[in-house]
């Protein structure tokens, strides 16, 4: 097991319980999201937690493939969904450099505060690309370090991974997160910077032929 899955498999029931920090902000991701959702649609969303925003989505779509790394959250998300009796999610624990996916198969693909924690972010966004159906729609919400005093947390992150306090952290700048996108081959069509840095919430798409 890696130390980010055994990072997130101990805190797994802590953040369970945890509310959102910013109720808002998370409802107008929620609302963008489903602008482009429709019910013929197969999902995946990368690093989905406990599930909650699987679930949410579930109505609009007709299949989400909702992945983590921790065995433990995957346990928490599959909960969920047997209380909710919801039919059209499956979870499962991998990550998508492991993920065996055909190529152009996918309608949707969500990165929900998850591309800063990856070891390689072009190569994870290149693995979007592909499985992404042309006209596909690639959602992300990524809390970009280098723009903001949380770059600090370059300083003191190895000590914080090698205790266990922290899981690997990335730092790099929106403009950067933004480069890599569109060097994948993506069109942006959507940015928004959550206030105080938060967050860089983008929906970009993958040309139609």
């Amino acid at each position: 097991m890696s130390q980010s899955a055994k990072f997130w498999d101990k805190i797994s029931a802590r953040y369970a319980k945890q509310p959102v920090a910013d109720e808002a902000a998370y409802q107008k991701k929620l609302q963008t999201t489903r602008e482009y959702l429709n019910p013929e649609m197969a999902v995946l969303e990368i690093g989905c937690g406990t599930g909650s925003t699987a679930i949410l989505h579930a109505p609009y779509v007709k299949h989400i493939r909702a992945i983590d790394i921790s065995a433990k959250m995957i346990e928490i998300a599959q909960n969920k969904l047997t209380a909710e009796k919801i039919d059209n999610i499956t979870f499962e624990q991998s990550t998508i450099e492991d993920l065996k996916i055909e190529a152009q198969s996918i309608d949707a693909v969500m990165a929900l505060s998850i591309l800063h924690l990856v070891e390689d972010k072009d190569e994870v966004i290149a693995k979007v690309y592909d499985i992404l159906k042309p006209g596909g729609v690639f959602v992300s919400s990524t809390i970009c370090m280098g723009d903001s005093i949380l770059k600090l947390i370059k300083l003191i992150a190895p000590l914080g991974m090698l205790l266990g306090f922290m899981p690997a952290v990335k730092v790099f700048t929106g403009q950067e997160l933004e480069a890599s996108i569109a060097n994948a081959g993506f069109e942006i069509d959507q940015r928004w910077l959550q206030g105080g840095n938060k967050g860089l919430f983008i929906v970009a798409k993958k040309p139609a032929l």
